[in-house]
């Protein structure tokens, strides 16, 4: 058999910090993931690894000591559980254990999403408003603890505590550990006998909750609101989760948005276009006058500024009136004669169009 201190390089008095040192830093220079090129790699990494697991452990370095040799040792007749070589190489290579250590770690709820519809006049100046969510909260009556009063988590009998069970395999390839999640305890390392009768042991409890939310001026489909520590209830004591609010844009009747500019459509008749005329705006805050020019075109389009829809620093855009010029359907003999006669003022020779007698436009209708 090799000797196991030379190949980590250390004396047969090294303590367990210098085993532990050596193993780490010969781990990391020979891990096979490391000497891709090294086609011996492979097989010094596993000597490497059997040195460790053998001095690493108090009762199979005394045996070996003593004989020069070591019998196989079931990971769980190893004092601690088997903790050994694999728990070093999880440190080396992602920077922590394989399991169990943080299980009692802080856990931050989880964030929860609330779509909220507005009008088109709640975003243009803000608005408060009260919604109610349902969220998981911390048992009012086991604390979080998720055991009954005067109980508490007991250590798990499987798996000692640790949160996981390891089993030594030894095959032609040398000793290999599986390490797997207790199924007793779920990886937690600890057991309710008697688990809380309100959250039957998860330590949380569903509640429905009002949060006011403030809406800011100017916000619009498809922003999100973050409201910090509004989310379900964290475990073990950890942070709350956080709220997001979705904005959703009520459809409005007059007015379409386009960023931070509003558009709309305003009808005036052929004699407002051809003479000018002031007309009645719309607006956010109410109607407004502007002046239509003489001779106005049909799809004109009159900008107000500072009428449109507020920034993030509440300056405003633009509100842009599309002029729709309407052709009378029901003009009167008198309108016609009127009409002709400008039309032969214009230089224009007007064919007149026979009236249609009434079966006519019945027969037009059931055409």
């Amino acid at each position: 058999m090799a000797d196991f201190y030379q190949i980590l390089g250390v004396d047969r008095n090294a303590t367990q910090d210098e085993i532990k040192g050596a193993f780490r830093r010969l781990a990391r220079e020979h891990h096979p993931d490391v000497r891709k090129d090294d086609p011996k790699a492979n097989e010094r990494f596993k000597e490497i690894n059997e040195a460790y697991q053998v001095l690493s452990d108090p009762q199979r370095r005394a045996q070996y000591d003593r004989f020069g040799t070591v019998q196989h040792v079931p990971a769980d007749d190893v004092p601690g559980g088997g903790f050994g070589p694999f728990d070093d190489i999880f440190d080396i290579f992602f920077g922590r254990r394989a399991a169990g250590v943080d299980r009692d770690a802080p856990e931050a709820g989880a964030d929860l999403r609330y779509d909220l519809e507005l009008s088109l006049e709640e975003t243009s100046t803000g608005v408060e408003k009260t919604i109610e969510i349902e969220r998981l909260e911390t048992c009012p009556r086991c604390f979080g603890t998720g055991a009954e009063r005067g109980s508490a988590p007991e250590q798990c009998p499987t798996c000692g505590g640790r949160g996981e069970v390891r089993r030594s395999q030894r095959t032609v390839f040398g000793s290999f550990m599986q390490i797997s999640t207790c199924r007793t305890c779920g990886g937690t390392g600890t057991v309710l006998r008697d688990p809380c009768t309100q959250c039957r042991g998860s330590g949380r409890a569903a509640a429905k909750r009002t949060v006011t939310v403030s809406i800011p001026p100017g916000v619009d489909s498809g922003m999100r609101l973050r409201i910090a520590g509004e989310g379900e209830a964290g475990l073990r004591s950890g942070p709350r989760g956080d709220l997001y609010v979705f904005i959703h844009l009520r459809p409005h009747p007059v007015f379409q948005r386009q960023g931070k500019d509003l558009y709309c459509t305003v009808p005036i008749t052929i004699y407002q276009a051809a003479l000018g005329d002031d007309i009645e705006v719309p607006t956010l805050e109410g109607p407004i006058t502007r002046t239509v020019s003489a001779g106005a075109q049909p799809g004109t389009v009159i900008t107000v500024k500072g009428k449109g829809m507020p920034d993030a620093r509440g300056n405003r855009g633009d509100l842009h009136v599309r002029l729709d010029v309407r052709v009378p359907t029901d003009l009167t003999d008198e309108e016609r004669t009127l009409l002709r006669q400008l039309a032969t003022l214009r230089g224009l020779s007007m064919k007149p169009q026979r009236r249609k007698k009434i079966a006519d436009k019945v027969k037009d209708i059931l055409q």
